[in-house]
Parts: structure tokens; sequence; C-alpha cells
């Protein structure tokens, strides 16, 4: 008999800014955008891979984490992880265009 341990889920909360900076992406990657957040945050979100890390200092949202992905890995999603509420707390959504950070469509200095 295999025992298999249940995988802890994660609830994932937008915070209310995230609608902003959608707006200035491309609607044809808002499903890739929610797909991709999902299956990268709803399960072990803490775990560190090659485009999912810890931020080493944080950017103006606050945020500990980062995830890129995307064609060119041109998306940035910066977040937070409350393990106590099994909860992720999306803070920003970003695109990077060669070495500039947009996030609401201004550009930002991480």
């Amino acid at each position: 008999m295999v025992n298999m341990m249940q995988k802890r889920q994660f609830s994932i909360e937008y915070a209310p800014v995230t609608k902003e900076h959608l707006r200035a992406i491309e609607r044809k990657y808002y499903s890739l955008i929610r797909k991709t957040i999902k299956e990268q945050l709803q399960f072990e979100p803490d775990i560190e891979a090659r485009n999912r890390k810890p931020l080493v200092r944080q950017i103006a949202f606050e945020a500990e984490w980062e995830i890129r992905f995307g064609p060119n890995n041109r998306f940035r999603v910066f977040h937070d992880i409350d393990h106590d509420n099994a909860k992720v707390s999306i803070l920003a959504i970003g695109e990077k265009v060669r070495n500039r950070l947009f996030i609401g469509g201004e550009e930002v200095n991480p």
C-alpha cells in the first residue's frame, strides 16, 4: 500500500491594483497569465525553480517572490506567500521589455 501525502492547496488572491496592471498588457495574454499563475502558485508556491525565485531585494510592491513566463519570459508576477493561511497574494503583474520593467504601463526600477 502506498501512502502519498496530499499537497497543500493555496488560495490565490489578487490585489485590486492588478486590474490596472493587466490593462497595460494585451488582452490576448490574459488567459496565459491566469493559467500560469494557477499552475505555478496553487501548490508549493515556495519551491524555487528556474523561473520562480525569491527576490533578493523587494520592489515597490513589497513582494517577496517573482515568477517569469510567457514569450521570451516577458511577463513578471510579484507575489507574497502566507503559509499560516495557505494564501498567495498577487501584488503586481508586469511586462519586461528588454531590460526595462513596466507595471501598469509605467516603468519601474527594480
